[in-house]
């Protein structure tokens, strides 16, 4: 069996590697690395044109990161959302992105492919900051080709050790192809407890947006917080009136002057309150006795009718403070 598919990889290499590029970069959890590597090999060999393994793998990377960038475009940090709902590392799919983002902007697309979790998140990220079409275009396709002369080039180098690797797998048959299909489906399977374990640790009593206008409209004036990143604000400048701004990283520090007995409600705008969840414990262990995440977040208090103000441009990039409006 093994022997069979070395031949088919030989045989139609090119396409191969087209599709596992193609998959892998619209999300689906496929490494692509191990068949660059393979066709980097082959390709010393003869078997496969050098530049023909490294067109297919631009292409199909730009083809892919292009849905990803109008999907940006279009729908801006609702598909944000989306990944990182479906993403297997719920708690750094977004954030880490945002805050590479901050520093490197479109730059990201250089560096992208060789940072796990980065790949797919950053195609829409720079879509919805507003990144031009044909910046995209150079940008990404300079990091597909950097990615790619990486992988298809080390294959290249270690060509011979990669032949009697492969020479190997041959002989061992049918149960090496089902060894590697079984460290997949175990990284596949480790992946999601990770993120069952994460959202399992930051389970915790969560206030409603019900409760938290009553809350308001009864004068209790709890302190709400946003949470989110200052790239996440540019993304998406709704905010609730009144909240004070801190991200999740200095949120101790923008709460040091407030009362550790004051009611406090931590939002954000992720899947499963992630972000406010976090933040919430670390109030709770440095003494703050009543902090709750706004179940539903951001879009709950929006879609529930209640008031939401835009922020100013200027207020969403420069981070923390705090903004005082009317309803």
């Amino acid at each position: 069996m093994a022997h069979h598919i070395i031949a088919l990889i030989a045989q139609y290499g090119l396409l191969l590697v087209f599709f596992n590029v193609l998959v892998e970069q619209a999300g689906v959890p496929v490494p692509a690395v191990p068949t660059m590597v393979v066709a980097g090999a082959l390709s010393a060999s003869g078997k496969l044109p050098l530049a023909g393994i490294m067109s297919a793998v631009v292409l199909a990377c730009l083809l892919s990161d292009l849905v990803w960038y109008w999907a940006g475009r279009r729908f801006g940090a609702g598909v944000m959302r989306t990944i990182c709902r479906i993403s297997l590392s719920p708690d750094s799919c977004v954030k880490q992105s945002e805050l590479r983002f901050q520093r490197w902007r479109g730059r990201i697309l250089l560096i992208a492919k060789f940072v796990p979790g980065l790949s797919t998140v950053a195609p829409p990220l720079v879509g919805a900051m507003g990144l031009r079409a044909g910046t995209f275009i150079l940008l990404d396709g300079l990091g597909s080709l950097l990615w790619a002369g990486m992988a298809v080039g080390l294959g290249h180098a270690f060509a011979a050790q990669i032949d009697d690797l492969l020479a190997d797998l041959a002989s061992a048959g049918t149960v090496a192809l089902e060894l590697l299909l079984g460290l997949l489906v175990l990284y596949i399977a480790a992946k999601w407890w990770q993120r069952r374990r994460l959202l399992v640790a930051l389970r915790m009593a969560r206030i409603t947006v019900d409760e938290l206008s009553e809350s308001i409209a009864d004068g209790q004036n709890p302190v709400v917080v946003d949470v989110r990143s200052q790239a996440a604000r540019l993304l998406d400048t709704r905010i609730i009136p009144g909240a004070l701004l801190a991200d999740l990283d200095g949120v101790d520090q923008a709460l040091q002057d407030i009362s550790r007995d004051r009611e406090l409600v931590i939002y954000c705008s992720c899947p499963n309150e992630v972000s406010a969840a976090k933040a919430a414990k670390l109030l709770m262990a440095i003494g703050y006795r009543n902090v709750r995440p706004l179940l539903g977040g951001l879009d709950a208090w929006d879609a529930a009718g209640y008031a939401i103000e835009r922020l100013p441009s200027d207020t969403a990039a420069n981070g923390e403070g705090s903004l005082h409006m009317t309803a």
